[in-house]
This record gives C-alpha cells, sequence and structure tokens, in this order.
C-alpha cells in the first residue's frame, strides 16, 4: 500500500531554537525507559546512536546531577532519584489520567477485563494508569511509567489511529524499518484498525500482546482520547480472556462505550 512519507526524523533535530546538548542528554534519559539497567556507555552508545564520547561526558553529567546512579563495581548506570521524581510529578501532572481513573474502576469492576491508559513517546507506549476487574487482578504486574514498543499489538493501535497523519506516517515509517518482512501483514492490519476507528469510532484488536506474555492472545477493544486542550494523543483500552468476556460482548457493549466516552473526552466535558 503507497503513502505519503513523513518528514525525516532529521529535520525534526535541526531547528535552531533546540538546544542539541539537552536534546542528547534526554534521549540518553529515554533509553533507560525503554531499556532495563543497568547499561554502560558501550551499552547507551549502541542503543542511542551518539558517540561513545558523547554519552560519556553526558552520562557523568547526569550522575552528578543525580539523573543517574553510578555503579563503580559494574562500570554501569540505572536512573537515580531525580529522574524517578520528574517521572512521578510528570505522571501526577496528566489531568486526562485524574479525571478518567474513577471511570475505570467503575467499568474494571462491573465487568472481568483490564482497562489501561497509554500515551505515546516516541515509538513506545507509556502506560499512565491500569485498573482491573477481581477475576483479572494480578495478571499485570507493569505499574504506570512502564514502557512498550509500539511495535507490540493492542494497546498501540488505540494511540496509532488517533495521531494527526504525519506523526502516523512517522511511526508507521519507522515500524516497516524495524521489520521488513513483517510490514505488508502490519500494514494492512494497521489500516484495516484506522478503518475500523473511522467507521465505529473504536479499533479492536484480537489479541492484545501488548505485555509480550499474553497466551493465549487476549482479544482488546481501544480509542483514541484526544483532549481538545492540546495534551496530546491518549488512548484507552479494555481487554479479558475470551472465557471471561466473550468476544462479541467486549465489543457490543464496551467499544460503543469507550467510543461515547472518547467524545466527552473531545468535548472536555468536565463530568466523564
Amino acid at each position: 500500500m503507497s503513502r505519503p512519507r513523513s518528514a525525516p526524523l532529521q529535520a525534526r533535530l535541526e531547528d535552531p531554537q533546540v538546544v542539541q546538548a539537552l536534546a542528547r542528554g534526554l534521549a540518553l534519559l529515554r533509553v533507560f525507559a525503554q531499556t532495563p539497567g543497568p547499561l554502560g556507555n558501550r551499552d547507551l552508545a549502541r542503543l542511542s546512536g551518539l558517540p561513545k564520547a558523547t554519552v560519556s561526558r553526558l552520562t557523568y553529567t547526569l550522575a552528578r546531577l543525580g539523573y543517574l546512579n553510578y555503579d563503580a563495581a559494574l562500570a554501569k548506570y540505572q536512573p537515580g532519584i531525580a529522574a524517578a521524581a520528574l517521572g512521578h510529578s510528570a505522571l501526577q501532572a496528566v489531568a486526562l489520567r485524574r479525571a478518567l481513573r474513577p471511570w475505570m474502576e467503575e467499568i474494571a469492576a462491573a465487568f472481568p477485563v483490564t482497562v489501561s491508559l497509554v500515551a505515546r513517546d516516541g515509538l513506545a507506549a507509556v502506560l499512565l494508569e491500569r485498573r482491573e476487574g477481581n477475576a483479572v487482578a494480578g495478571r499485570y504486574c507493569d505499574e504506570p511509567g512502564a514502557c512498550w514498543p509500539l511495535s507490540l499489538a493492542g494497546l498501540a493501535r488505540g494511540l496509532i489511529v488517533g495521531l494527526p497523519q504525519h506523526e502516523r506516517l512517522y511511526v508507521l515509517e519507522h515500524l516497516e524499518r524495524d521489520d521488513p518482512p513483517g510490514w505488508p501483514v502490519r500494514e494492512r492490519d494497521m489500516y484495516q484498525a484506522l478503518a475500523e476507528y473511522q467507521h465505529q469510532g473504536y479499533t479492536v484488536c484480537p489479541g492484545d500482546v501488548s505485555t509480550g506474555d499474553a497466551s493465549p492472545p487476549i482479544p482488546a477493544v481501544s480509542v483514541p482520547l484526544l483532549p481538545d486542550d492540546g495534551s496530546g494523543v491518549f488512548a484507552l483500552s479494555c481487554s479479558a480472556p475470551e472465557f471471561r468476556l466473550p468476544k462479541d460482548r467486549l465489543l457490543r457493549e464496551l467499544g460503543p462505550r469507550l467510543a461515547e466516552l472518547a467524545g466527552r473526552v473531545r468535548r472536555s466535558k468536565p463530568a466523564l
């Protein structure tokens, strides 16, 4: 399937207002969000694409400021308390997370489903909030702030279909680059998800493998949330094994309910 191409990634970093040293330092911290530590300078250089000499200066600076902790025995780094405090502050600042929490608790209690709220960070999906019904409690151990690659199915579908076109093209191009042999199937899947969203207001994933451990696959229904305050694109997903909640009920009852909620978020109604 042919499609327009997004602007090259490098063009995004050539803005004269961007402080390059700061951008590199933040890119280095982002590596820790997507890759379990501890990590050495060689690991960080490989994962970030930055020169090792640059990485050495950045890790030294970040460690001095408390954003990284250095383990001398391993000669490796892990996120420090300053980074943890910053992440906690960022989560607390997400107004949509607070507004949706009561609704998520209500739906998780009424159905044996897992309800997840996620946002996008580059090519990763970040968990902001999760609520589980009693029947599925404890199935997932991820806490708010956990990240998964957008290349995984499930939660990512609701995010990708809600992105502005130029951002969606950017994501799709990276997914194509990461897995050329599997791209035709993935591209067809993503455009099917987009068509579902445009037609019915939500999208369906036949097997939610967002956490990489779903066996057998768990059906999920998800919807993008687009607050009109410009805070970004979020996605809300409900999933459950078919033996606990038949897939047709998941779609018939929860799909339209998610779509209706997305409309309220878009209109910024205070009561969800």
